[in-house]
This record gives structure tokens, sequence and C-alpha cells, in this order.
């Protein structure tokens, strides 16, 4: 009897540590090796760690609402060069709520922007105050076929709206670009001006009023498309001027815009649209409050988006309104370079963003050809490249960036606060799996290993040089 005590004790202790012992999983990226499934093994070692990182799961920050890119017809277009087959695949591997990017968030452009295939809006009969001319016939070809395949892998992929461009003939110009550039755009000489800070918008009340209405007409005409738009963001980079479409704007007539026309319209026509202040690509934060002290205007903003050199308003902004949502609205998209130097680049914004109060991350260009380039020039990089001669596929590093977290943080994780040599690492906490997802980069040349401390548990793991790893903790 005294044995069988004893064992059923041993039993229970061995059951006992096995229950408490975490559950580790581990994927690596290298530039040379992508989305490794490493095993782990817990380490007996007694050295001390290369770097180590200390985990509360108590010390919990801003709710993560999910990861995406941007919808743009020239993406489409790549997507026609493949097969059906090999275009559903790409779709999947983006959209895929089981083996892809599980992305959940999307953008869309209102009219035409830089990676259109050529200038549009949606309405460009001048003096159609009344908007009788407003249509939607042109995002039928490609934007919202392109949107529509996502639909059929994420039914609940939320789609987020912003212009770059009004209708032409409500700026100065009468022109959608604000710089001229003969190679690309027939703006005359004396309507380019990069000055900021002088709204290039006609701020009359008419076409305030009538701007108010193109957005409303926008929201239901996609609501009855089938797709719901969740939030607009008023402005794309209001205060580049460049020679695709834009629209400098001074920030207090957003301010007026907002307040005075683009909120009243969407409560008065009952649109469950959010209207967000974006995207900011500034560090000034004068140029965010300055819209969003004006009037009543913080009672319409749900939020704000940053992007570029906002990058360097986020913190100011989440320190001065605590309570407003902040979202990261598009990666800075490098020269079409599409290398792991530009993937490392992109950790290090995400590590900025997400410090700083982001609650979601925005890809830009999902798909693009070979080239990479606009139709105004601009070659630049995105997370999947077709080759329209060959036809080949390929993705880029910045894909599997991308999934290192998107396939992992799950919408309603939380941001956790982290020490010790963190530097490069990211870490997040899921309370309804009761999961810990780390982020880190070994950005030396050499294996190191890496000691985390989470709550009272350890996990030790030996990283490859040079590589991604999102390291999955069940507790």
């Amino acid at each position: 009897m005294k044995i069988l005590k004893l064992t059923i004790c041993a039993l229970l202790l061995v059951l006992t540590a096995n229950a408490q012992k975490p559950k580790v999983s581990w994927v690596s990226s290298t530039n040379n090796e992508v989305w490794v499934t490493k095993k782990y093994k817990p380490s007996k070692s007694k050295k001390a760690s290369d770097i180590s990182i200390a985990i509360d799961t108590k010390k919990r920050e801003q709710k993560i609402d999910g990861f995406g890119g941007c919808f743009n017809e020239l993406g489409w277009e790549a997507l026609g060069m493949v097969t059906s087959e090999e275009k559903q695949q790409i779709l999947n591997d983006l959209f895929s709520q089981e083996t892809g990017c599980k992305f959940n968030i999307c953008r869309m452009p209102i009219g035409a922007n830089d990676y259109a295939v050529d200038w549009y809006s949606h309405n460009e009969t001048e003096g159609d105050f009344a908007m009788e001319n407003f249509s939607i016939d042109r995002d039928k070809k490609r934007l919202i076929p392109y949107i529509k395949e996502a639909q059929k892998i994420n039914s609940d992929i939320q789609i987020w709206a912003s212009p770059w461009c009004p209708p032409s003939w409500m700026k100065h110009s009468k022109h959608y670009a604000c710089k001229s550039n003969p190679e690309f755009n027939d703006l005359p000489e004396e309507w380019s001006s990069t000055e900021e800070l002088v709204s290039r918008f006609i701020t009359e009340p008419k076409y305030f009023e009538a701007y108010a209405l193109y957005f409303s007409k926008f929201v239901k005409a996609y609501e009855k498309e089938g797709i719901d738009i969740s939030a607009v963001h008023v402005q794309n980079e209001y205060n580049s001027a460049q020679n695709f479409p834009s629209c400098v704007w001074k920030p207090q007539d957003l301010g007026i815009f907002i307040s005075d026309y683009l909120g009243p319209k969407f409560k008065a026509d009952n649109l469950d649209a959010e209207i967000w202040l974006g995207t900011v690509e500034r560090p000034q934060i004068e140029r965010v409050s300055d819209v969003i002290e004006y009037k009543n205007a913080k009672d319409y903003i749900k939020g704000v988006g940053f992007q570029w050199a906002g990058k360097g308003a986020i913190e100011a902004v989440h320190a001065k309104y605590p309570e407003v949502q902040l979202m990261q609205t598009e990666t800075e998209c490098g020269d079409g370079s599409n290398d792991w130097k530009a993937a490392e680049y992109t950790f290090n914004l995400m590590k900025h963003y997400f410090e700083n109060g982001a609650n979601s991350y925005m890809y830009w260009n999902m798909v693009l050809d070979e080239t990479g380039k606009s139709q105004w020039g601009w070659k630049q990089n995105s997370m999947i490249s077709i080759d329209s001669k060959t036809k080949a596929i390929r993705y880029n590093p910045e894909f599997y960036l991308m999934k290192h977290l998107s396939a992992f943080v799950a919408p309603g994780s939380v941001k956790l606060a982290s020490s010790g040599d963190d530097d490069q690492a990211i870490v997040f906490y899921n309370e309804a799996s009761k999961q810990v997802v780390v982020l880190a980069y070994n950005n030396s040349e050499e294996n190191r290993d890496i000691q985390l401390n989470i709550n009272d548990k350890q996990i030790k793991v030996m990283v490859d040089p040079k590589s991604f790893n999102t390291i999955s903790v069940s507790l």
C-alpha cells in the first residue's frame, strides 16, 4: 500500500509539472529560409542568455484591432496576370484565417490614388453640388471585385477608405495634382506649389456641403454593393503636395469640414461609418490638435491615422488624447527593393508604432507587378510581386514579416509592456487563449540565446542570425 501511495504521488507530481509547463510554438524566418517551424526544447543551460526579456501579463497596454493592406487598382491588375488558381492562392495567403496572414482590416481609396490605373473621382461634373452624377461604376471594374474576393475568404473583413483628392473641380486649380511634373501630369506651373498649411480645397460652404454629401454617397453606394465602410479618414496626407492625386489642407479647415459638415451629415444620414483624422504624415502635434480642438470636431473624430513622418507625432498625440484610437495607416514603401533590409526597416516601424499606442498596422501595396511603379513614376515595395513577362510569383521578405505578426496576434489581443533587452522585440497577450506572442528580431550576424521570463516561467530559445522569430507561449 505504501509503494502504491508513493507511486500515485510521483505520478501526480509529474502530471502537475506537465500541466504547468507552457506550450511553446515557434516560427522563424531569415533571408534564405522563410517560415520555418522550429521545435522548442527546454534549455538546461545555466549560462546567462544573450538576450533576456521580462514579461508580466498584467502590464497591459492598448487593444489590438488587427492588420491589413490596401486594395489598389494596380494590385488587381497584377493579379489578373496569373492563373485563377494562382490568384486564389495569393488571396488565400493574404486573407485566410487558417493558413494566411489573416488580414482583417484593409484600406481602400475614395477615387484615384497613386496606384490607380489613371486619374478619376466619383463625380467630375463641375458644379454638381447635389451630386446627381455621383457614381462608383469605375470601382466595379477593379476595386470592388478585389474586395469581394477577399470577402469570400474572410467575410468579416473591415474596410476603411480615404480620398487622395476630392473631385478636381472642388480645388482652386481644378486639377487632381498639387505639384506640376510635365512627365506625369498636365498641372499648369502657376498652380504648382508645395506650400503646406494652405488649403487647395475651395473652403466655401457649398463646397463643404457637397463634399460631405460625396462621402455619404460613397458609404451608401458601397453598402449597396455588400461592402460596409467601417471608417473614412478624411484626407490622405493632408500636408503633402504631390504630382499624383493629392490635396493640401490647412488643419483648421479640416476641423471646420469635420465639425460643421461631415460629422453632422453622417449623423443625419444615420451612417455607421466612423470619421477618423487621417492620414497624418507630419511630426507636428499642432497639425493634429488644430483639427481635433476646433469647435466640437472631437465629438466626431473616433481615431487618428499616421504614416510616414507622422510617426514623429504619434507619441505626443497618444499622451494628449489617451482615449483616441490610433492606427498606422501605410507602411513606408521603400523604393521597390523588396529585400531583407526593407523588412528590417519595417520591423522597426512596427516596434515604434506599437510602442506608442497604435491599435493596428497596415501594409501598403499587397500585390504589384515586378516594377512596383505607380502611374506617376514612383517605384515601391509590395508584399508579393508578379513578373509581367514570366508570370513568376515572388513572396517578398515583408510578406513574411507581416505574417509573423498578423497570423499570431489575434484581434482583441493587447500590447504588453516588457523590460530588459527588448529593443528588438514586441510582445502581445490574448486573454481568451492565455497566449503570449513575442515577435523578436535577432539583428546580429551570430546565433543568440533569447530568454523570455513570462510571469514565473522561463522560455529559452537559440535564434538564427538575422532572423525574425514569432514565439507563442500558451500559459
